[in-house]
């Protein structure tokens, strides 16, 4: 600095010019004066900056002379902290792309099915989501691409998935801070607490970018969804993404804590309390799955699909009875992730919606194709989602929330059982009830007797054109028992049931009414019971039978008044 000052002061050409004084900084930075050119050079030349006052010079000046002088500048100690771990990151990162010998990147909406075998039509074993990363095994002339990523081991095909040099550089935006859960499962909490509500559980091995450290806990992003984890359940390490393997034991037994499984024909009431009078707020189907809480006398406290409370022991499998009961009963649904998701004719955004549906509901997949899952909703109509827009998974059946609803004239409606179809004190075990009495209490009304009468059938088999309450029956040969039941005569046709009656709004329907579905041509084709609280029960498939269901499932075509009120 003392020699740049010493060579300025002995310019003539600069006498007019003044610098700003001081410790200067001066890295790269060309200044002239006049003719004379003064150079600052350093190692760490582009990051520093010069602040000199520069006054014009005479321009008759022709002579030129460039002076170098050679400058260090330092960094300040939070820079050079800066720069070493940006250097160390990008390393690191670099390390992770390296350490695939032929990488994949998976390029698709959603995910691309891993399949056991090079064949369309083979099993499912994993899930590859966009941007997740494989080895390349052995690239096939039939198209297909053998790869391992995570703990899967299968085949993709390859217009999915990103090679070479291309995946290389997709890969570098790829690799981020991800936690990988260790435990066997680990619940995903509201809020960094082990007292905060659980929102989902995640399993070992599965890995999820981290969006922010808050001290024990670290927040991941579910996709759908964000929650908190334990970091000492999981390893916090840069990483790209992996396969999700479809294992139905993992996914399977380890979602859930103590295993019960119901033991019943059919529904088994879930009551609020530990006492056969307790207010039922939901139902267990028959082979559901819940999460044993805890004992009270001759009851179990469970958690099954977001309700808690508790139902007779008499009636629950635990230990290994559950688990190999769950393993026969487990099936791969579709479960939604979204608000409300469009569901179509067809496998194309172009085809025609059918219905929408909405997020947690759960059907069964009929088949899987790149892009789109074909799922069966009721009546044995099967229709198409998107894959961006739901988990597809292995899964039991939980509980429905279900509480009797009181209509305008009634008190409270009549309670049959404790169980539904469940083995009962009268030695009736097959559930299959259908001498129950219509006999009005003083204190229920017509519409709560219906609801009530139908709803003794939950879990009666589906048989098309059948019209028997306890061996079967198909939608409308439900609704016309039902109603017959109570002097109400009805076509065995849905579509001829639509014009019976009155017509009701949505805003004014009751239990008791009669809702309507329309199949994509727009004909009714499936008709179902209002129980109260958003939901009906229904004649529904061949694989579900008579159950319960959201009103909404589909868009419901039309509403009747068939008892007269």
């Amino acid at each position: 600095m003392n020699r740049l000052k010493e060579l300025l002061s002995n310019s003539p050409r600069a006498k007019k010019a003044v610098t700003a004084a001081g410790a200067i900084a001066i890295a790269a930075v060309l200044v002239t004066f006049g003719r004379t050119k003064v150079v600052a050079s350093g190692a760490n030349a582009p990051k520093a900056a010069l602040a000199t006052t520069v006054a014009t010079t005479e321009s008759t000046e022709t002579a030129e002379e460039t002076i170098v002088v050679p400058v260090e500048t330092t960094l300040s100690a939070e820079q050079s902290q800066a720069a070493e771990e940006k250097k160390k990151e990008d390393t690191e990162k670099d390390n992770i792309i390296a350490g695939y010998s032929n990488l994949g990147i998976a390029n698709v909406d959603g995910f691309v099915n891993v399949r056991k075998d090079a064949k369309n039509d083979a099993d499912v074993i994993g899930k590859l989501y966009n941007g997740s990363a494989c080895n390349i095994v052995e690239s096939r002339e039939d198209g297909w691409l053998h790869i391992t990523s995570g703990e899967v081991d299968g085949y993709v095909r390859g217009e999915y998935i990103r090679t070479g040099d291309d995946a290389k550089q997709a890969a570098k935006d790829l690799v981020k801070k991800r936690a990988q859960i260790t435990g066997d499962r680990l619940n995903v909490r509201s809020a960094p607490s082990a007292d905060a509500e659980s929102v989902e559980v995640v399993l070992q091995n599965e890995r999820y970018e981290v969006l922010e450290d808050d001290g024990d806990w670290v927040k991941i992003d579910l996709g759908y969804t964000s929650g908190y984890i334990n970091k000492q359940y999981a390893t916090i390490a840069y990483s790209l993404n992996e396969a999700q393997k479809l294992d139905l034991k993992s996914m399977i037994l380890n979602a859930y804590d103590r295993l019960g499984i119901s033991n019943v024909q059919n529904y088994l009431n879930i009551r609020e309390t530990p006492d056969d009078g307790g207010k039922v707020v939901g139902k267990l189907p028959s082979k559901a799955a819940g999460n044993i809480l805890e004992e009270s006398g001759d009851w179990y406290k469970i958690q099954s699909g977001g309700i808690t409370g508790y139902v007779k022991k008499d009636y629950i499998l635990t230990g290994d009875a559950a688990n190999e009961e769950a393993l026969k009963q487990a099936q791969l649904v579709a479960v939604v992730n979204t608000d409300i998701l469009n569901v179509r004719s067809a496998p194309s955004t172009d085809a025609d919606i059918w219905t929408q549906i909405t997020n947690a509901q759960k059907y069964p997949v009929v088949a899987q194709q790149d892009g789109w899952v074909e799922i069966e909703l009721e009546n044995d109509n099967n229709a198409f989602v998107a894959t961006d827009f739901v988990d597809v998974r292995y899964a039991l059946d939980e509980a429905i929330p279900f509480t009797p609803e009181e209509v305008a004239e009634e008190n409270t409606p009549v309670d049959n059982d404790n169980s539904t179809n469940a083995p009962s004190d009268n030695g009736n075990k097959n559930g299959n009830k259908g001498n129950a009495s219509s006999k009005s209490s003083s204190r229920s009304s017509r519409r709560s007797q219906v609801v009530s009468y139908a709803l003794q059938y939950l879990g009666n088999p589906y048989v098309w054109g059948g019209t028997s309450l306890t061996n079967g029956a198909d939608c409308s040969g439900f609704t016309m028992g039902v109603m017959s039941h109570f002097g109400v005569d009805l076509p065995h046709y849905s579509g001829a049931q639509a014009s019976m009656g009155s017509r009701v709004s949505a805003e004014n329907v009751r239990p008791g009414d009669l809702v309507f579905y329309a199949n994509r041509s727009g004909t009714i084709n499936h008709v179902g019971i209002y129980i109260g609280n958003g939901q009906i029960v229904n004649a529904a498939s061949r694989r579900s039978g008579i159950k319960i269901s959201n009103w909404n499932y589909r868009k419901p075509a039309a509403i009747r008044n068939v008892l007269g009120d």
